[in-house]
């Protein structure tokens, strides 16, 4: 089976930082893309960070600056460090692995999750 397990989240003031991990229970070297998300109230999940298997990485431009991703793959895990925390960025943070699986059309895309980690940023 394959896991993601998020840690990492909790209460911070504004301006602090956390580091969020996300454990896989399986290689990286298995999935196409690494990303973290997240979902606020009242809106989409919406990426907030992503790394391919190239090392290229990619953020959204309100996170540009404060938010790092990176990877272990010798520990099979993925982090979030998130810098200069506002309260806007508080919600839940998911673990998102993204990779092929066979059908009978042929390969197709596959997402797994893990439960999240939820960050709160208080004023």
């Amino acid at each position: 089976q394959v896991h993601l397990v998020e840690s990492g989240g909790g209460l911070v003031q504004a301006g602090g930082s956390l580091r969020l991990s996300c454990e896989v229970s399986i290689t990286l070297a298995a999935f196409n893309r690494m990303g973290w998300y997240r979902q606020t109230p009242g809106n989409q999940r919406e990426l907030v960070a992503q790394i391919e298997k190239s090392g290229r990485t990619e953020y959204p431009e309100f996170v540009k600056g404060r938010f790092t991703i990176s990877r272990d793959d010798a520990k099979n895990t993925v982090y979030l460090q998130m810098n200069s925390l506002k309260p806007e960025d508080t919600g839940v943070y998911y673990c998102n692995a993204k990779g092929t699986v066979p059908s009978a059309t042929g390969w197709i895309e596959q997402d797994y999750w893990g439960q999240g980690t939820r960050v709160t940023v208080s004023s």
